[in-house]
């Protein structure tokens, strides 16, 4: 089991330590809604270390990207970020990724350079992928074990990050990101993109600085109400959104389109992604699966893999996350059924233990930020 460079100082906060994606990671310091609420309404910091970065960098970088990622990575200019997926041959998502065009001062003359950042649950795995589908000229580094990130979320991140850096940090647009010194460290990638629906920004370091960065940033959040948030709380604010987590609700056998990804999936694009038949296949078809999501009648909480039903008793898919909703102080839940259920306000069960639990399809995101 890993351990990023952080988790000797999530010991002496008494986090609770649980092992996640091959890495032992905070849970909580506190409790969940304690910490879900504090990225709402002020802001928390999470150690988000253990997910894996690739660089693709050559004369073709470009081209790998494009060949096995769903979105169009031609339209980004250095200092861009994309929202993507790396698909198999029958279209399922090998992963779901950000794509970070690197500035051109990381080229050698000729080259393009690119950032993958994916799940640390698949960091072998996609690099095992990407390498058997690099046909061209450019290298493929890993620098997941050489790499560390903090992500600094909540309304007040922006006011508490300022002061740490003079980078104009209200200059850097949502799925953009800047280069430049922070705490007195130098080169430090400050990228706007997020997974929790409350704005901030994540901060990719040396693994050697990241100790120092984490404690200016809770020295300075004193003034802020700065805590530290973990994985658990990170669950609840990402359901919330409506953000898809690999390995509950999108995997290799889960194609964009019935993932609601259809946004990130350019096929006219060239060159076209790996998988396309199979895509433009499964979107012609008008009977598939979509992913909804639904809001529970009562206090019981769905699973991931509970049944869910019609009224008429039936089953018609499965929940993939579930949770109660810190904000709503309800349970919220997503999963799979077939199209014609997806309209919002459609009634729909779902089985707990013996029991037949009454929900509704609701339009996502749940909260609007």
């Amino acid at each position: 089991m890993k351990r990023t460079p952080l988790y000797e100082v999530h010991e002496a906060l008494g986090a609770k330590i649980v092992p996640f994606a091959g890495f032992e990671m905070p849970l909580k310091y506190e409790t969940i809604i304690d910490e879900h609420n504090a990225v709402r309404g002020n802001c928390g910091m999470f150690d988000v270390s253990h997910m894996g970065q690739f660089i693709i960098k050559g004369k073709e970088a470009l081209q790998l990207i494009q060949t096995i990622s769903s979105n169009d990575a031609s339209i980004l200019n250095s200092g861009d970020a994309q929202y993507s997926a790396i698909l198999n041959a029958k279209g399922g998502i090998v992963d779901d990724m950000i794509v970070y065009r690197l500035f051109q001062d990381q080229c050698s003359e000729g080259e393009q350079a690119f950032m993958l950042v994916v799940n640390a649950s698949n960091i072998e795995k996609d690099l095992n992928w990407i390498n058997e589908n690099n046909s061209f000229d450019t290298r493929v580094i890993n620098i997941s074990d050489q790499t560390g990130l903090l992500a600094i979320q909540g309304p007040k991140a922006t006011d508490l990050l300022q002061t740490l850096t003079k980078v104009n940090l209200s200059e850097i647009e949502f799925y953009h990101f800047a280069k430049g010194s922070f705490a007195g460290i130098d080169n430090v990638l400050i990228s706007a993109t997020g997974y929790t629906g409350a704005g901030g920004f994540e901060l990719y370091v040396q693994n050697e600085h990241l100790v120092e960065l984490w404690n200016k940033i809770i020295e300075k959040g004193q003034d802020f109400d700065l805590k530290p948030v973990g994985l658990g709380a990170r669950d609840t604010l990402r359901l919330e959104m409506g953000y898809a987590l690999y390995g509950n609700d999108i995997n290799d056998d889960t194609s964009p389109i019935v993932a609601g990804l259809n946004w990130i999936s350019k096929p006219d694009k060239s060159p076209s992604f790996i998988g396309l038949e199979h895509f433009q296949s499964l979107k012609a078809n008008k009977d598939r699966d979509i992913l909804i999501g639904f809001k529970m009648e009562g206090k019981r909480i769905p699973r991931h893999g509970y049944v869910i039903l019609d009224m008429d008793g039936a089953e018609i898919g499965k929940v993939t996350s579930g949770a109660m909703s810190p904000s709503l102080d309800i349970p919220i839940g997503m999963g799979y059924v077939p199209r014609s259920f997806r309209k919002s306000g459609t009634e729909i069960q779902i089985q707990v233990g013996k029991k037949l639990m009454p929900a509704k399809i609701v339009k996502m995101p749940f909260i609007k930020q």
